[in-house]
């Protein structure tokens, strides 16, 4: 894809900064594209999140735009640093859809991962089994065995970010009738439930589960994955599922209506302790039948 990568969160975010200090400084993009050796084109790429700057040429725009705060310079810097572990999934590059390498740019980069999802066990924490069973189900375009697995190895592979020494802290809210849900027969949910248990040890992985018994709770119209990142990026995102892909919010008063209704999950669901509770005697449910 070279210079007309996707746009991920953070170019959007650096991209937006840069123009709102062009125009505060009353400099055109004729003027911002000469002091870079480029065209008025490049700087609206660049400005629409859709163009990487390099350091060199980011510390020429500060500079014309006369930016001398220092923590708005290591903010803008750190925006436009590539992820600190997205090296591993370039190897596959070609073979995956832009959407697919959005999340994998905020997964890799994230501080803390906060996730509601009320259909699924989330992909950071299924077995193989039950991920290939997702997949298989899900998939509208009938994708041949061979594509399947090779979209089965890339989420185990994600899955990396969460055994790292500086894994993001991973929040996981889900309604009973997720872990309840037989995906893939008794068999397969038993050893993914076990799975959940054994990932399961707060702070750092914190899964809970909102009971049948709590009867109504949070409204939240789906599935949703807050990501956060730590100072200098200052970044929250919201990643909202829908049936043909998702859809990335950044905006400060939409993020906030997120971070409200997760605390409103969190309310109406058991502890930690509790959760695990639960998810281990419908485990054993499953293993009775089996």
């Amino acid at each position: 894809m070279g210079q007309q990568a996707q746009r991920t969160a953070r170019r959007r975010r650096l991209g937006a900064a840069l123009k709102q200090l062009r125009e505060s400084a009353r400099i055109t993009t004729a003027e911002a594209a000469n002091a870079i050796h480029g065209d008025k084109t490049k700087i609206s790429r660049v400005e629409n999140g859709r163009h990487r700057v390099t350091r060199l040429e980011l510390e020429t725009l500060l500079s014309l735009y006369e930016v001398e705060d220092p923590k708005v310079h290591k903010w803008l810097v750190a925006l436009a640093a590539e992820g600190r572990k997205r090296s591993w999934w370039r190897q596959h590059s070609d073979a995956l859809p832009p959407g697919l390498k959005e999340l994998l740019t905020l997964e890799s980069d994230a501080a803390k991962i906060c996730a509601f999802q009320t259909q699924v066990v989330p992909g950071l924490l299924q077995t193989s089994e039950y991920a290939t069973t997702v997949m298989t189900s899900a998939e509208q375009k009938q994708m041949s065995a061979e594509r399947i697995r090779f979209f089965v190895n890339l989420r185990m592979e994600r899955q990396q970010i969460l055994q790292q020494d500086d894994a993001p802290r991973y929040l996981c809210i889900l309604p009973e009738g997720v872990v309840r849900q037989q995906v893939g027969g008794a068999k397969v949910m038993a050893a993914q439930l076990r799975h959940l248990i054994a990932l399961s040890r707060p702070p750092m992985m914190t899964i809970q589960v909102i009971p049948f018994s709590q009867g109504a709770f949070t409204a939240t119209g789906g599935s949703f994955v807050v990501y956060s990142y730590p100072d200098p990026l200052d970044l929250d995102v919201v990643q909202v599922e829908y049936l043909d892909g998702a859809l990335y919010l950044e905006e400060d008063e939409t993020v906030e209506k997120y971070r409200m209704a997760l605390d409103g999950l969190r309310a109406a669901a058991l502890s930690s302790q509790q959760s695990v509770d639960l998810i281990s005697s419908i485990a054993c449910e499953f293993e009775r039948d089996r």
